[in-house]
């Protein structure tokens, strides 16, 4: 049975199929085309827990694999449990037939980046590399080709269903308040996390944010090779029994089991400190599998950015527009803006995530004079954020432009960073990226 047919759930049966399986294909949704599909049992728009016992037909399941969105309290995930049938999500299917080393990237934000950015460095080492998983492309896909080295994304969800899961190099890049409209608290959200490694033996590696206080915990938890990042130089004693990696200048240094080294940074384009991190995560990644250091400052110096993330939209009048609808979650809002010069107009809001607003308020005083909320967690952040900057609230996003425009002034920098989910008024934060660019660059 696969459950959820989005776009891991749909090339998880089309994988299944394609090797002889008997297929139960569920969704919520009822506007799903047949023709996407392979053949097959299908049922929409409901949940019956009689179909994993055959129900009305002949078909008894014997695994599940359930797409990431499904929540654990759905009523087959439920029964499936009862019934002690395995489930697991389509990147442990896609694991066990695959050949290639898995690099795999988790972490609460910055995790596309870091994807896309290894995947830029092994192309440029000459490497055939698939590049995917959360970010687009399913695992289950990069197997029908030979390719040299996986690189992919990992969420939260994906995690909390894996069984034998092992990527060669496991990636944490941070932890921070989200999804707690899911996981009861922070704890709970690290601990799928940090699933990630649990799978990995001795000769694998953990690169983790020493800089980050729960991720550098799992240094001492993992049993596999721990090469560390963070800005400044590690005390002796790590670096004498890990790897270590780090800024100085325009430059990262990385100690590589008593080898000194230097990567140049001066042709790196990626605004802001997150974004460093980022890169030293990449390159420890890359010095891990292997890759020269002349590689790795090649292709950071070439690695433009992906889109909705600070990406610059245009400027009007002397005032900068900023598109990072990727920022979903408070950390990232934080990161963002921390990486912008003031004075910002800020738009935020859409689908509440369960976290805590509060991180927002120092750098809301510090460089926002104008927030403008928008969406169904308007209210909520209005009274979170109270007293924080100047607020106004608008019904729309269109209307925020609006009014982000014409409060304005010459220096200023109008940034699109949610802190929320796109949920209520678009179908991804990707359509609402697109939406403010066609907005500013019709002013």
């Amino acid at each position: 049975m696969v459950i959820g047919l989005g776009i891991s759930g749909q090339a998880a049966a089309r994988f299944l199929a394609a090797r002889g399986a008997h297929l139960v294909m569920t969704d919520l949704r009822t506007d799903l085309s047949r023709t996407e599909l392979p053949a097959g049992e299908l049922h929409l728009g409901a949940e019956d827990p009689s179909w994993l016992t055959g129900g009305a037909t002949a078909n008894h399941v014997d695994l599940v694999v359930a797409s990431p969105g499904v929540p654990p309290a759905s009523a087959l995930m439920i029964a499936a449990r009862d019934r002690r049938i395995p489930i697991i999500t389509e990147i442990e299917l896609g694991s066990r037939f695959l050949s290639a080393p898995i690099v795999a990237i988790t972490g609460t934000n910055g995790k596309s980046t870091v994807t896309v950015m290894i995947g830029e460095i092994f192309k440029a080492a000459g490497l055939k590399t698939f590049v995917g998983g959360n970010l687009g492309t399913p695992l289950v896909e990069a197997v029908a080709d030979a390719h040299d080295v996986a690189v992919i994304e990992v969420s939260s969800y994906q995690l909390e269903l894996i069984k034998s899961f092992k990527p060669r190099v496991g990636i944490h890049l941070n932890l921070t308040d989200d999804h707690l409209d899911r996981y009861r608290d922070l704890d709970e959200y690290g601990h799928a996390k940090a699933r990630l490694f649990e799978n990995q033996e001795r000769g694998d590696w953990a690169i983790l944010n020493r800089d980050d206080a729960h991720v550098w915990k799992l240094a001492h938890e993992v049993r596999s090779r721990v090469f560390s990042f963070g800005f400044e130089r590690p005390a002796a004693a790590v670096i004498e029994t890990l790897r270590a990696i780090w800024c100085e200048g325009d430059w990262l240094v990385f100690d590589d089991a008593g080898s000194f080294g230097r990567i140049a940074l001066d042709g790196f384009r990626l605004p802001g400190r997150h974004n460093l991190l980022n890169a030293m995560a990449s390159a420890a990644a890359a010095l891990a599998m292997g890759i020269t250091p002349q590689i790795i400052e090649r292709a950071l110096a070439g690695f433009s950015g992906l889109p909705h993330r600070t990406e610059f939209v245009r400027d009007k009048d002397g005032v900068r527009y900023i598109d990072d609808s990727k920022g979903t979650n408070v950390g990232a809002v934080v990161e963002a803006l921390a990486a912008t010069d003031g004075p910002v107009i800020l738009i935020a809001g859409g689908v509440d995530k369960g976290g805590d607003y509060g991180p927002l308020r120092a750098p809301l005083k510090e460089k926002v004079r104008l927030l403008i909320l928008i969406g169904a967690a308007r209210d909520k952040m209005r009274t979170a954020l109270d007293r924080a900057t100047a607020i106004e609230t608008a019904h729309t996003l269109a209307d925020a432009v609006r009014i982000a425009t014409v409060n304005a002034h010459r220096g200023d920098t109008v940034m699109l960073s949610p802190a929320c989910s796109s949920f209520d008024q678009f179908k991804d934060y990707a359509e609402r990226g697109r939406v403010f660019q066609e907005l500013v660059r019709a002013l």
